[in-house]
């Protein structure tokens, strides 16, 4: 009886041993994985620092051009197809154009020739970006807006298949791009919501200066802060819809889903994306005051038409950016 009772003792050890053993082998085999805490927008945070840095604005610019210049034909060809689509539909129907030339004699008139010929034309340069867009005719804008769709959609599909290393065609962009239309107007829409505060920022600040509400610095200096507290909330919610205007164009992609990708994309670094962002204007001003001014001094009767390509291909510099920005983002 004791060596039996022995052996049962010895088997009862054993089997405990073995239980409390096989928990501590199967945590050992599982992978251990950090829980992230979950994340809420417009909540005050820890900071966390991500792990992959993004590359600066130069190396960004580097990367796009390089990306354009691989199937320079392919996006050159959409390109000319929208602009050709603009001067037929949209500028046919405007009344009248800037002329560069009278436009830079009235300035050397007024400043009675104290006007070097880069100041001159750099303020010709000025009048013409701030003229961009500006459409007077309601269908010329309406038709302005319908062929922004329609090339930001070719290039966008375009761009991916590059990246992918597909052999493209012209007319595939126009006719197998196309097909995300709707989710891509809902995106933008949403868009257009989130630029609701910069706007109505805009509108009161200019009616409290005007409207004489704000005399003195302090009240103007307050009321400029109001502004520029809406402006952020702004910027802030687009710094990641943005993106979701190239994830909606993906194959059975909801807008819901998207924009709940595009936040995660961005999640604890947002304000880097908008830094980024932001920089993407002042890149396109600087390209088109390099090509500009010397055509606006020594090629004046051809300036128009130069801006007028140049606009055109603004589009195509903005989505390229932002989509080499959105693949740099992927990589994680």
């Amino acid at each position: 009886m004791a060596k039996k009772s022995g052996k049962t003792v010895t088997r009862r050890a054993s089997a405990k041993t073995n239980t409390t053993t096989q928990p501590a082998v199967a945590a050992q085999a599982e992978p251990r994985r950090i829980r992230l805490g979950s994340y809420k927008s417009m909540r005050l945070q820890k900071r966390i620092k991500h792990p992959i840095l993004l590359p600066n604005v130069w190396l960004l610019t580097k990367s796009t051009a390089r990306l354009l210049w691989g199937q320079k034909k392919l996006f050159i060809g959409i390109t000319l197809v929208y602009g050709l689509l603009n001067l037929v539909l949209v500028q046919g129907l405007v009344a009248g154009t800037t002329d560069v030339a009278s436009l830079k004699d009235q300035l050397n008139q007024v400043s009675n020739g104290h006007f070097s010929a880069l100041g001159s034309s750099l303020s010709v340069f000025v009048v013409l970006v701030g003229s961009a867009g500006n459409k007077s005719d309601q269908t010329a804008g309406a038709y302005q807006l319908f062929l922004a769709l329609i090339g930001s959609l070719a290039i966008i599909w375009a761009l991916r298949q590059a990246v992918a290393g597909n052999v493209l065609r012209i007319r595939d962009a126009y006719y197998r791009g196309m097909y995300p239309l709707v989710p891509f107007i809902l995106v933008l829409a949403v868009v257009g919501l989130q630029l609701l505060p910069l706007l109505i920022g805009s509108v009161v600040y200019s009616a409290a200066i005007s409207g004489g509400l704000a005399t003195i610095a302090a009240e103007k200096l307050a009321w400029g802060l109001f502004y520029g507290a809406l402006a952020l909330l702004s910027l802030y919610m687009v710094s990641s819809s943005l993106f979701a205007l190239y994830i909606v164009t993906l194959p059975d992609m909801t807008p819901l889903k998207a924009l709940r990708s595009a936040r995660e994309l961005v999640r604890y670094r947002r304000w880097t994306v908008l830094r980024k962002v932001l920089a993407l204007p002042v890149v396109l001003l600087l390209i088109a005051a390099v090509v500009m001014l010397p055509i606006i001094i020594l090629l004046t009767p051809l300036a128009q038409w130069v801006f007028f390509l140049l606009t055109m291909f603004a589009l195509l510099g903005v989505h390229s950016y932002m989509y080499t920005l959105y693949r740099e983002l992927l990589n994680e």
